[in-house]
């Protein structure tokens, strides 16, 4: 341990300063304005690699932006570990909101504050350097291969495609995936659950243009209004949601592992503190931790529609349109559940307007064991380095991709993240402590260590 503290304190300016690099650069996916930009980061990432230290390292096209690939295979008969990450980031909007202009990353309150800083440009790129630090102490105790990819946040729809063709390329182990959180800096944790997700774009159209609020007031169906009493019947009074089936299989976890759960420290009134809110919102019967975990839940994501120019313009819309998100929990499917929203939301439909449901991308639930070899290996690495023993936590994010990984090609993933819940992601002044990013290039060297020793058994 104390080599690998010795080499990062070394290094520290010049992992931040090449980490920096890849920030300044607007790898936006969902922009086609930004697809040179894409293209530049992937080069950058390639370019990172091979100076680490990683064999046949190259940039592989897709049916979308491109995925960087490179490998260290040292011994054929040593464990192989697969090291996932994406290098694409979610827009910026609105601009406005930043503190410091989103691509130009600096530090404040020793907090990194750029867009992809914890999302996932800095968790990535604690792979690379924890992997050149491997290289150059002579510590490397497994192969690696790397596979980094560009559009996780646009759903990653050529990702299945890509390992399918590349199945034998990507043999290995385990995963290892580094786009989650850490309970708190002072309480690790590794996720062993990840909500799935189903994504929707809905239209609503009433009249054929949009028409004068005071000639056609009263007469004829607002599209707007109409959206808005369909997404407000879609909970009850309990905040349950109401489309039929939606809650078929749900596994519903038992009373002892919800106090399992509620082990994990956590203060309401510092949550809501923090959010500036009066309160919490959600299913009737759960905690606020069990909501944003175990609970499949249905958000409007955004809604528009009419006139929302500067000043004043009295018409009653043609057309109104939302984006709807749903996560999922074990034994929900994302397919089946695009399919009963969609049903539901036509049914739902008065003869005054039509409706259009356009799904987007989705992906299935995951929970991920605790007894196996890479689990321990990831457990021992952090209590190593945090000094706790990790604790086991779900998240209510998504990582579609995991389940696709354990179909395709038959792999369990390790999610061994170092951000926070309040570093931002998404949002406005996304930011990414460089405690954490330093802590995770220190801690995954020891996860290399111990799979491998744990695999000899």
């Amino acid at each position: 341990m104390e080599q690998i503290k010795s080499y990062v304190a070394k290094n520290q300016q010049r992992f931040l300063d090449e980490l920096f690099v890849l920030l300044r650069i607007p790898s936006v996916s969902a922009d086609p304005k930004h697809a040179a930009d894409v293209v530049r980061t992937a080069e950058a990432v390639k370019e990172r690699l091979a100076a680490a230290g990683a064999d046949k390292v190259e940039i592989m096209e897709t049916g979308g932006h491109p995925m960087v690939y490179g490998e260290k295979i040292i011994d054929p008969s040593l464990p192989t570990v697969l090291v996932y990450g994406h290098y694409d980031v979610q827009p910026a909007d609105p601009i406005s909101l930043w503190t410091t202009p989103p691509f130009e990353p600096v530090i404040r309150d020793g907090k990194i504050y750029a867009r992809g800083s914890c999302d996932d440009k800095g968790q990535m790129f604690m792979h690379v350097k924890a992997f050149e630090l491997m290289m150059q102490t002579g510590t490397l105790s497994c192969n690696v291969k790397f596979m980094i990819e560009g559009e996780e946040e646009v759903g990653s729809s050529n990702l299945g495609p890509f390992i399918r063709k590349y199945k034998d390329k990507l043999k290995a182990d385990i995963i290892l995936i580094s786009d989650t959180s850490i309970i708190a800096n002072d309480v690790p944790s590794i996720t062993v659950g990840l909500r799935g997700l189903t994504y929707v774009e809905v239209e609503v159209t009433g009249p054929n243009i949009d028409l004068h609020s005071g000639v056609y007031g009263g007469a004829v169906a607002n599209p707007i209004n109409t959206l808005c009493r369909m997404i407000s019947s879609m909970h009850d009074e309990n905040n349950h949601i109401t489309i039929p089936g939606f809650y078929d299989g749900v596994l519903e976890l038992s009373a002892e592992a919800r106090k399992e759960m509620d082990k994990a420290p956590f203060n309401l009134d510092t949550y809501k503190k923090n959010l500036e809110i009066g309160d919490v919102w959600g299913e009737k019967g759960y905690n606020t931790r069990e909501r944003t975990s175990i609970r499949p839940t249905l958000d409007v994501n955004g809604i528009w529609g009419g006139y929302t120019g500067e000043g004043a313009k009295t018409v009653l819309p043609s057309k109104a349109f939302a984006k709807i998100s749903m996560r999922l929990v074990p034994n929900q499917d994302s397919d089946t559940i695009t399919a009963l929203f969609q049903k539901h939301f036509e049914k739902i439909a008065p003869a005054s307007v039509k409706v259009v449901v356009r799904p987007h991308h989705g992906g299935n639930p995951v929970v991920v064991p605790t007894d196996t070899i890479a689990y321990k290996a990831a457990s021992k690495a952090m209590e190593e380095s945090f000094g706790k023993k990790p604790i086991p936590a779900r998240e209510g994010g998504s990582i579609p991709i995991v389940a696709l990984f354990e179909e395709v090609l038959g792999l369990k993933s390790i999610l061994m993240g170092f951000g926070l819940d309040s570093d931002a992601i998404h949002s406005p002044n996304e930011h990414y402590g460089v405690f954490n990013y330093l802590k995770g290039i220190e801690t995954i060297p020891l996860f290399y260590r111990y799979f491998a020793e744990y695999s000899k058994k």
